[in-house]
């Protein structure tokens, strides 16, 4: 059976702790499916397409991450995915509270499907793309804290505003 799990998010923009992230859940599974939240409620900077080909841009490289849209439940997701797990990254205390709530909710829509957590590396656990979109419309230098790739799409926004 192949180990797959979800990590799901709205990556407005993708950073470098979601990178983390997913390199170090590939430790634990075999496939990764990222999805990508419509969530238009957060009023994201970006459109669905462009954080979807951000995101897929990142990990070309990567054969076994899949980079997919959703909107719904996050326990469908995993179901159409066909995933056992659902992946989070933990950055600070502040960050437990919500996703323990969100864990207990997906565990009573499906016990089957387990939340694994892991924690951000020191380096990101002060990194959110909140932070990363105001300090880049503000003209701070955020390129060390985002992929390589992203960049001109962060560039782009920030002229378009």
């Amino acid at each position: 059976m192949v180990r797959r799990a979800v990590y799901p998010g709205t990556f407005d923009p993708i950073t470098l702790g979601h990178v983390d992230v997913v390199m170090r859940g590939l430790k634990l599974v075999d496939e990764l499916v990222i999805g990508v939240a419509e969530n238009p409620g957060k009023g994201p900077m970006f459109d669905l397409d462009t954080r979807l080909n951000m995101v897929r841009a990142v990990f070309v490289a990567q054969p076994r991450v899949k980079v997919v849209a959703f909107k719904g439940l996050l326990v469908d997701l995993a179901h159409e995915q066909q995933a056992q797990a659902v992946l989070r990254g933990l950055r600070a205390a502040s960050d437990f509270e919500y996703e323990f709530q969100m864990a207990a909710m997906n565990r009573r829509l499906d016990a089957e499907i387990e939340s694994v957590f892991v924690m951000a590396r020191e380096d990101y656990t002060f990194v959110s793309s909140r932070f990363i979109r105001e300090i880049s419309a503000m003209g701070g230098d955020v390129k060390a804290l985002i992929p390589e790739v992203v960049i001109p799409y962060l560039e782009a926004a920030n002229r378009a505003n």
